[in-house]
């Protein structure tokens, strides 16, 4: 990323933000999958911990999981040009898209081959999501914390058994990550003092 000029790497990054935009379907962790193969595997903008890190934060923070993601995504990789820059190549298509299919949504809405297509895009949608879900699952089950096991276990149960509200579950589990660093570096010190 050194090596790149700023001009070319913005450029990049909002052409790799339009293309993912354009043409991803699904909502925001479909796009959170198609931007983990761009910024980490292909272009080694990113790392795994950190595109993980930045799902979380962005499926926490208010808005569309998408454009939260490529805001964080566009800090790390060129500060506030890249956030723009990663706003407008996310929110550009659908924009477009959308003002397309209101001047024609009565003929779109009638149309029983373009209701065929949409029940066959949630079936590939759903493979995407599944997709991520199972990936960034490996990487924390890699990471061989078992409290970090229980969390994820225990945020699946409470969001797929009981259904309960999503940030109730993130704040639990944010809260449950400070408690378990804090209780570490306390330790850490006990150790350290003669």
């Amino acid at each position: 990323m050194e090596h790149e000029s700023k001009t070319t790497l913005l450029r990049k990054f909002f052409l790799s933000t339009l293309y993912i935009s354009t043409f991803t379907f699904g909502g925001g962790f479909v796009i959170i999958t198609f931007m983990k193969k761009k910024f980490v595997d292909e272009l080694r903008w990113l790392d795994e911990n950190e595109m993980l890190d930045f799902t979380a934060l962005a499926q926490s923070c208010p808005g569309a999981i998408a454009v939260n993601a490529a805001i964080l995504t566009g800090w790390r990789i060129a500060g506030l040009p890249g956030m723009i820059i990663g706003v407008l190549g996310t929110i550009l298509p659908p924009m477009i898209i959308l003002t397309i299919i209101s001047y024609f949504y009565q003929a779109f809405a009638a149309n029983i081959y373009v209701a065929m297509v949409l029940k066959g895009m949630q079936a590939g949608v759903a493979a995407v999501i599944l997709d991520v879900v199972f990936k960034l699952g490996k990487d924390v089950i890699k990471l061989q914390q078992p409290f970090l096991w229980v969390i994820m276990t225990a945020a699946f149960l409470a969001t797929f058994v009981f259904h309960i509200n999503v940030i109730y579950i993130i704040l639990t589990a944010a809260l449950c990550g400070i408690m378990a660093e804090l209780i570490k570096r306390a330790s850490l010190k006990r150790k350290e003092k003669p």
